[in-house]
């Protein structure tokens, strides 16, 4: 009866055309249903429960004034009481969107101004530069904090949430319309200042209901929500979708702790960057090359073999017997027991997006027993746009298309592509709209793309080719693939050489692996700054460049390559949030250490 019951919550929701509705929906057939937890247990709160302080929440935003078209700001980390106060303002018809937790004051000023909003929601933690934001924003009335004691000029959740009793919030959600804004997806600015996506819930519905087509989601699915809520994927994958699932989603506060989260969820599907992935794949082979021979071979061997079975598969030719009888031996020794120790073994699927993935990453997990699959999409899109299926997956691919979205490529080799998942528009700048969405329709991805039978592949972006001295055109992130996976002392790697004779490279080393590799050879200050000047460490790090060098074009090959002396943190000057390169950027701050690979 239960399943019956679970079965009929997903399917009233997916039909709901409006997030707000879908909220209703799923609590209404789902009610006991654990939505949102903590890891220690400390809260966790049923579909129920989620709707009923959703709509007291609502009730004292309409009481602040919140109104159907307004926005409100998020500066909240990952915790439950995102969820409610996000709902809140949705069930009004206002757009709730997040601001990156690690933002200066500026950048909060230049969001929370450009989208228009006047209340905004934080925590302590956060409140510091918010405030000190709020001093330029005279438009903002009213600062809701959510934890600890409420300064001056400040409103305390409890106090908010609640009040203003008699308002009917029922029909405020009803009044919600498809076509109304869900929220806004402010870019990471590689390139310049941020530009605000606006996202209706016609958009997200659509992308959900093409997911759902592929991967079998279903009620009480555990997913664990830990990157910034202000980035499309975040909100997709561990907001939206669950409200549509009848999903459990587990708050992870602090991004660096989710290898520890994972083994203690045990998600049912999980979504990651590719670093995370590079990172967790690392932590195994540190693990591996730990153990006594006796015990390393064996499973070394059993790699090998089934990246052998797995290659053979994705080329379409046959696996001989006796490969796949020593693979599926292998996967019951061995490789059960790295998925669980992983915290993958309950996974229906797994993927990765927002950066490229390099292939020897996707191998190694499809090697043991996880298929490991790319997709690709940006904010403009709601995040995704293609998907490799479960089952038919393509290593080196982002995927078919989803249903409903089409794909081609412009002259250029840009790719387009149109549906309901693309975005309304670009917050106040009609002109910059127009430059991404053409008369037809066809949004401009800015990334060069390749199409193989349906299957997409991605190039690189448009903007950031290699274009070197000779006119000879270059994938970057082709080139810092290669050189990131030909050692594990690379944390970070950039290749420069647009305009220039030939390539060279900017290395961030490890900031895990590195110390370790360190210790083992008996250097004593395993600082990153000071491994950055060890030549040890240099003639490991001219290794591994070489093996990459050989896997390369000769125009491609690095020639020479700089040690940054320390970390690039997330969401700092080189890295966006979700661990993209801020290439001018770096450019710029790095220029002398650029400049002197050239010299001479």
């Amino acid at each position: 009866m239960e399943a019956t019951i679970q079965g009929q919550a997903a399917g009233a929701a997916i039909e709901a055309a409006t997030i707000a509705d879908a909220l209703r929906r799923t609590a209404t057939a789902n009610p006991d249903g654990v939505a949102v937890r903590t890891l220690d247990g400390s809260v966790s709160l049923t579909w129920s429960q989620v709707f009923a302080r959703s709509e007291a929440i609502a009730r004292g935003l309409a009481g602040l004034g919140v109104q159907r078209g307004d926005t409100v700001a998020l500066l909240l980390a990952n915790r439950p009481e995102f969820h409610i106060c996000d709902l809140g303002a949705v069930l009004l018809g206002a757009a709730p969107f997040s601001i990156y937790n690690t933002s200066a004051p500026e950048q909060i000023e230049f969001v929370v101004s450009d989208s228009g909003a006047r209340v905004a929601v934080t925590e302590q933690a956060l409140l510091p530069n918010l405030l000190r934001a709020r001093e330029h924003l005279p438009d903002l009335e009213h600062v809701i904090v959510i934890d600890g004691d409420t300064p001056a000029g400040c409103i305390a959740l409890s106090d908010v949430e609640g009040a203003n009793a008699d308002f009917d919030v029922r029909a405020s959600a009803a009044a919600v319309e498809p076509e109304d804004l869900v929220t806004l997806i402010y870019t990471s600015g590689t390139t310049g200042p941020p530009k605000g996506v606006e996202v209706t819930h016609r958009n997200l519905l659509a992308m959900i209901r093409a997911v759902r087509e592929l991967i079998p989601m279903q009620p009480g699915m555990r997913v664990i929500s830990w990157l910034p809520a202000a980035h499309i994927a975040e909100r997709g994958a561990h907001h939206y979708l669950p409200i549509l699932c009848a999903a459990t989603v587990t708050c992870c506060p602090d991004a660096r702790q989710i290898a520890a989260y994972l083994p203690q969820v045990r998600p049912n599907w999980f979504f990651a960057v590719p670093r995370i992935w590079e990172k967790l794949k690392a932590g195994l082979e540190t693990t591996l090359a730990g153990q006594p021979e006796e015990q390393r071979k064996p499973l070394e061997d059993a790699l090998a073999a089934a990246i052998e079975k797995q290659r053979l598969e994705q080329r379409g030719q046959p696996v001989p017997e006796r490969l796949a009888a020593r693979v599926a031996e292998a996967d019951e020794r061995h490789f059960a027991a790295l998925r669980k120790a992983l915290g993958l073994d309950e996974v229906i699927a797994v993927n990765v997006g927002a950066a490229p993935t390099p292939v020897e990453v996707l191998e190694f997990f499809h090697a043991i027993g996880l298929e490991l699959a790319e997709l690709w999409g940006m904010s403009e899109s709601c995040g995704v746009s293609t998907l490799n299926p479960p089952g038919k997956v393509r290593v080196g691919t982002v995927g078919p298309p989803l249903p409903g979205v089409e794909i081609r490529l412009a002259d250029d080799g840009e790719l387009l592509i149109r549906g309901a998942t693309v975005m309304k528009g670009y917050r106040n700048q009609p002109a910059k709209t127009a430059e991404a969405i053409d008369a037809d329709g066809w949004l401009h991805t800015g990334d060069i793309g390749d199409l193989d039978d349906g299957y997409v592949k991605i190039v690189d972006r448009k903007k950031e080719l290699i274009i070197n001295a000779a006119g000879k055109n270059m994938s970057p992130a082709n080139i810092e693939s290669a050189i990131k996976t030909a050692t594990p002392l690379i944390g970070q790697a950039v290749a420069i050489g647009d305009r220039r004779p030939y390539n060279t490279a900017l290395i961030v080393l490890d900031v895990d692996f590195a110390p370790q590799w360190a210790r083992q050879r008996g250097i004593e200050d395993t600082s990153l700054a000071s491994l950055a000047g060890d030549e040890r460490v240099r003639a490991a790090l001219q290794e591994g460049i070489d093996a990459a060098n050989a896997k390369l074009s000769r125009v491609e090959q690095i020639k020479r390559f700089h040690v940054v002396a320390g970390d690039w943190p997330p969401d700092g000057d080189e890295l966006t949030a979700t661990m993209k390169l801020k290439r001018k950027a770096i450019a710029e701050k790095y220029r002398s250490e650029i400049e002197a690979m050239y010299a001479g």
